[in-house]
C-alpha cells in the first residue's frame, strides 16, 4: 500500500509513438487536505476511489489505497467533487523493466506533460528515455491535487 513514485516534466512527444496503451482518465477530488486526498477516477470504462497519504520528506513514498468501482458511482461522485476537474490522456511506455505513464493534459492544465515511475525503493535505478526532462518529484505544484486548484494556465511561465 506504500506507493514509491518519481515525476518529471516531459520535454518532447516522442513517447507518443513508443506507448504501447492509452486512456483518456478524468478525475476529481472529494477531498484535497494534503494528509488524506481523496479522488475518484474515471479511466476508460472503468470508475475508482482512491485515498492518498501525506508524502514523505523525499516526495517519493506515501500511502495509496485504491479500489475500483461501478461506472455510474463514479459519475455519481464526480458531480459532487471540488471545483477544478482533472482531464488529461494517459500514455504508458515500456522501459527496461519499468512503465512511465505519461499524462498530456487538456482543459485548465492544457500544455502541461508529465512522466511517472512506480519503483519498488526509492533508491531503484531506472533507464531515462530521452524525453524525460527535469524532475518535480517533490514539487507539490505539479500534484493533480494542487493542479485541480491552480491549473497550469494560471501559472506564471
Amino acid at each position: 500500500m506504500i506507493e514509491i513514485e518519481r515525476k518529471f516534466l516531459v520535454i518532447s512527444d516522442a513517447f507518443v509513438e513508443e506507448s504501447f496503451r492509452q486512456n483518456r482518465i478524468v478525475q476529481g477530488y472529494l477531498s484535497s487536505v494534503p494528509e488524506r486526498t481523496v479522488r475518484v477516477r474515471i479511466k476508460g470504462e472503468k470508475g475508482f476511489l482512491t485515498v492518498k497519504g501525506k508524502g514523505n520528506e523525499s516526495g517519493m513514498s506515501r500511502l495509496e489505497w485504491e479500489k475500483e468501482i461501478p461506472l455510474n458511482e463514479a459519475e455519481q461522485l464526480l458531480s459532487i467533487c471540488e471545483k477544478g476537474v482533472i482531464d488529461k490522456i494517459r500514455y504508458e511506455v515500456k522501459k527496461g523493466n519499468h512503465v512511465f505513464e505519461i499524462d498530456v493534459f487538456s482543459g485548465e492544465n492544457d500544455g502541461l506533460i508529465i512522466a511517472e515511475i512506480e519503483l519498488n525503493s526509492e533508491s531503484e535505478s531506472f533507464e531515462k528515455p530521452d524525453w524525460l526532462g527535469e524532475e518535480v518529484t517533490n514539487d507539490e505544484k505539479y500534484y493533480n491535487a494542487c493542479l485541480s486548484k491552480n491549473p497550469y494556465k494560471n501559472w506564471t511561465k
